[in-house]
């Protein structure tokens, strides 16, 4: 697939690295040359300098015969100009515009045909928002993604010492909980990835990825550690667009305080949010942190875009006696080294934007991807099209399917019913199958098993 990417900064360098080691041609164009000259030394890509809006610019790219342009860069304004020259000039089949400012959002005759043609829109604020959210409405977990319109979870927790099934094999789940069907998809222990087997123990420390239908999330949590309680206080610390965004969707739920720095930001958000309490000053300050009872807080969360005075606010945080830390870290090489210590989860907005990009650049029928473990390993939702005989997959059970090492089936939505995966479990057509692969490099196989033979047609 010929991609152009607009946009080599964080989120456009990462993404074009991972489309590039998926044997896509990869094409980035950015206004600074430096920037691309670095890309170009250590990833086999195309670069053209240039604005990225600029008519000329994208016909430098390949512009003409794109099958996808992708507009990340920094300003909403010069992505939705890209892709309505796109659009206009080149008929690029496929649009994918990041806007961060909600304002633009909230009308689908601006961003349509007749409008400035986007096709998919990422917002980034509330992708990380919303995965905010799911984290909080699961305490203890360090990952919690939806599948088939929230119907089924894959939940990531780290095996506590004392948990029912630490120090067991996984074939004794079952007995453990006959009433609950459950899948452990993968297991990350001391950073290495295991696929499980029936006869896999799971040790204390095992960061455990396991995947079931969303009512019964929380039984299998308490399998494996002992279950926190619900939370109820939260203190964020940035009143950006995350934390706008977050605070406004959690207000109803939770007691929340929002700590900010601007006094004319304090005066907007104060504006837009009913129930929580906003707060002028420096989520760094001792004395506040202790006058606003930090000690009793649940949950602080650092949202600003600045990564050092997020993980200076948390630790600071952690110290005063908050029971758990969550920072937003923009830098990728942080986010391993603060991991796990002090700092209980470390959010990095450009895996999670990441994950709805390549969505729409998978090929076969692929409805969802997330990218997990910092990129390492992705979890997938793919449609099964077709039937025996023009599909790899339909009408076969899944120890007969031919997976790619390092991949697992962990669950199948049929319409309203969620099947856990079994060996003896048989795909049908238009069934949702949920994926978990540890080797990003066999996402091609992946995508071929999905892909229906001519004879279909």
């Amino acid at each position: 697939m010929k991609i152009i990417i607009l946009g080599a900064n964080q989120v456009g360098s990462t993404l074009a690295e991972t489309l590039a080691n998926e044997a896509n041609d990869i094409t980035i164009v950015d206004s600074c040359p430096d920037r691309l000259r670095e890309l170009k030394d250590h990833i086999d890509i195309g670069v053209v300098p240039g604005h990225a809006s600029h008519p000329d610019v994208l016909e430098r790219a390949g512009g003409q015969d794109a099958d996808m342009i992708i507009a990340v860069t920094e300003s909403d304004e010069v992505n939705m100009v890209a892709c309505r020259v796109a659009h206009s000039l080149f008929h690029t089949p496929k649009k994918i515009c990041r806007i961060r400012a909600s304002s633009y959002l909230t009308s689908e005759k601006l961003l349509g045909k007749n409008g400035i043609a986007v096709d998919v829109v990422i917002s980034p604020e509330l992708i990380v928002s919303k995965a905010i959210s799911r984290l909080l409405r699961l305490p203890g977990s360090l990952q919690v993604l939806d599948f088939a319109e929230g119907k089924v979870q894959l939940v990531a927790v780290k095996a506590f010492y004392g948990g029912p099934l630490v120090g067991q094999e996984i074939r004794l789940l079952r007995q453990h909980m006959p009433s609950v069907d459950t899948r452990v998809a993968a297991i990350f222990r001391k950073d290495r990835p295991i696929i499980p087997e029936g006869s896999t123990v799971i040790e204390a420390d095992d960061e455990v990825f396991f995947v079931a239908a969303k009512k019964d999330i929380r039984a299998c949590m308490s399998e494996l550690r002992r279950m926190d309680k619900p939370y109820k206080r939260i203190m964020i610390a940035g009143g950006g667009n995350i934390g706008l965004r977050l605070a406004e969707s959690i207000e109803s739920h939770y007691q929340v305080k929002v700590i900010e720095r601007d006094a004319e930001r304090c005066k907007v958000l104060s504006e837009g949010l009913d129930r929580a309490i906003v707060l002028n000053g420096e989520a760094s300050q001792r004395e506040l942190l202790i006058e606003e009872n930090i000690a009793d807080t649940d949950v602080f969360l650092a949202l600003t875009n600045d990564d050092e005075a997020n993980i200076m606010s948390s630790l600071l945080a952690k110290r005063l006696g908050a029971k758990k830390v969550m920072t937003l870290i923009n830098n990728p090489a942080y986010v391993d080294l603060v991991q796990g210590g002090e700092i209980d989860i470390a959010i990095s907005p450009q895996q999670a934007t990441i994950g709805s990009l390549l969505t729409h650049v998978r090929r076969g029928d692929v409805v969802q991807v997330h990218s997990l473990r910092r990129g390492a390993a992705e979890a997938m939702e793919a449609i099964a099209h077709g039937d025996s005989g023009s599909s790899r997959v339909v009408g076969k059970a899944i120890e007969d399917i031919e997976l790619p090492q390092g991949t697992t089936i962990g669950a199948i939505v049929r319409g309203d019913e969620v099947l856990i995966a079994h060996d003896a479990t048989v795909i049908q057509s238009e069934d949702h199958v949920i994926l978990f692969l540890v080797d990003r490099k066999r996402i091609p196989e992946v995508e071929r098993l999905f892909q229906v033979g001519l004879t279909f047609f």
